[in-house]
């Protein structure tokens, strides 16, 4: 599904209740269907905030979004939220947590349980359904909650820094899983993050936020054929393209 997001702003009240913030301005951005999109920015720049608006958990100050041509007003059962912490309920196994959003639904127990079934094992974890979250590794959970969303098929994945808080190797081979994923399911995906090496390797093109408010300042599409070698030349001209605009914002913030 196509989304469009045309003049987005967005403004808050601080703690203090005194003080207005100005968290996005003007964010127009088309995002194709099968698009994946990666998101990149300096920290506070409203990365999170437009996600949490495209969602519908969050109503933008000014401007509106579209999602195939329909004005979004609402949080929209089409689009699933991956967060950068788990988000997984302790007290329930792996196979409760993949099943939530069917039973949301209201999806017969008996089918739920084989549908979770069929995403443990696609996403290599076969043998851990009646696991509890505090009995995996961070991998682990995090493919826990991917499965969670996609089991519900949503048309647009929102993935908030998603491996942000996993070691080198682990978020490599998550890089790897959810290309896999993406290419299986060709779904539409947005994804923040602060790596670099991710943004180019997963996208097909990447937005840079300026510092807040966020405005998109810098597009880069990505044509770096499959398999992405993480240490060739294209690989490596794109990321310094990116890296270049981003110290140029954090120079222009002193």
């Amino acid at each position: 599904m196509t989304l469009e997001l045309k003049n987005l702003c967005n403004t808050y009240t601080d703690e203090s209740g005194q003080d207005t913030v100005a968290a996005l301005s003007n964010i127009t951005l088309t995002v194709r269907a099968g698009e994946f999109l990666a998101v990149i920015g300096p920290s506070g720049c409203g990365k999170t905030t437009m996600l949490r608006i495209i969602a519908g958990l969050e109503q933008p100050t000014a401007g509106e979004v579209f999602i195939n041509g329909e004005q979004l007003a609402e949080p929209w059962s089409r689009v699933g939220f991956v967060f950068q912490e788990y988000a997984l309920f302790p007290w329930r196994t792996v196979s409760e947590n993949v099943e939530f959003g069917l039973e949301l639904k209201n999806i017969p127990k008996q089918e739920r349980r084989r549908m979770a079934l069929e995403y443990i094992n696609q996403f290599g974890m076969g043998g851990f359904e009646n696991k509890y979250p505090k009995e995996l590794s961070g991998g682990m959970k995090q493919r826990v909650a991917i499965a969670r969303t996609l089991i519900t098929n949503p048309s647009i994945i929102l993935m908030d820094e998603p491996f942000g808080s996993l070691d080198s190797q682990t978020r490599n081979a998550l890089q790897e899983f959810l290309r896999d994923v993406w290419q299986t399911s060709q779904k539409t995906i947005i994804f923040i993050t602060h790596n670099i090496d991710e943004a180019v390797f997963l996208s097909h093109r990447v937005i840079g936020f300026s510092r807040r408010p966020g405005t998109i300042k810098f597009s880069l599409d990505i044509n770096i054929p499959e398999p992405r070698d993480r240490t060739g030349s294209e690989f490596n001209r794109c990321r310094k393209q990116i890296l270049d605009f981003l110290q140029q914002e954090s120079r222009a913030d002193k």
